[in-house]
């Protein structure tokens, strides 16, 4: 089972690895601001797939805080597109998230106690690299607007802590 979601968590990580790049010839605010909220709602998503399943007290715990800081993040960045009147615009690398997210929930819906629990932990700790890498080499590098800058500056350093939050929940159901 490990070797299985070890090699399901690699192909997640090539595959959103792979999406960022899609972007990579430098995204517009707008489409910046679909990603960044895109990827918002997809960990509430998993959150809250986690909260539905997980007996375990310290991963409800852990995805009751990846739903509460997710959707304090997603809804300043709804404000920030309003304020500034701007649309966010769907892209190729939101819709592959998407898709991407889709699988993943399909895949853990197939299981259930400490696979379930370790399985999500170890999304979690991927997701976060790779959304966290995204941000610091793609997004805010090529952010125009000085406000949706560093409104993806301080979401970086909460979704840092969330990769070290998840990486000590990791260690704890070993």
């Amino acid at each position: 089972m490990t070797i299985r979601l070890a090699t399901a968590a690699a192909a997640i990580a090539l595959l959103l690895g792979s999406n960022w790049a899609l972007a990579a010839d430098k995204p517009t605010d707008q489409q910046i601001a679909h990603i960044a909220y895109t990827a918002g709602v997809i960990d509430v998503e998993a959150a809250k797939q986690a909260i539905a399943t997980s007996k375990n007290k310290t991963v409800v715990e852990f995805a009751e805080s990846m739903v509460r800081d997710h959707e304090s993040v997603n809804k300043q960045a709804l404000d920030l597109v309003k304020k500034l009147n701007v649309a966010p615009e769907d892209n190729d690398t939101s819709k592959a998230l998407s898709q991407a997210a889709e699988t993943k929930r399909e895949e853990l819906a197939k299981l259930t106690g400490a696979d379930f629990d370790r399985a999500y932990v170890e999304n979690e700790i991927a997701y976060h690299k790779q959304v966290n890498g995204a941000l610091e080499t793609l997004l805010i590098p090529s952010a125009q607007n000085a406000e949706l800058k560093s409104l993806l500056e301080t979401g970086l350093k909460l979704f840092q802590g969330h990769q070290q939050h998840a990486e000590h929940v990791a260690t704890e159901l070993k």
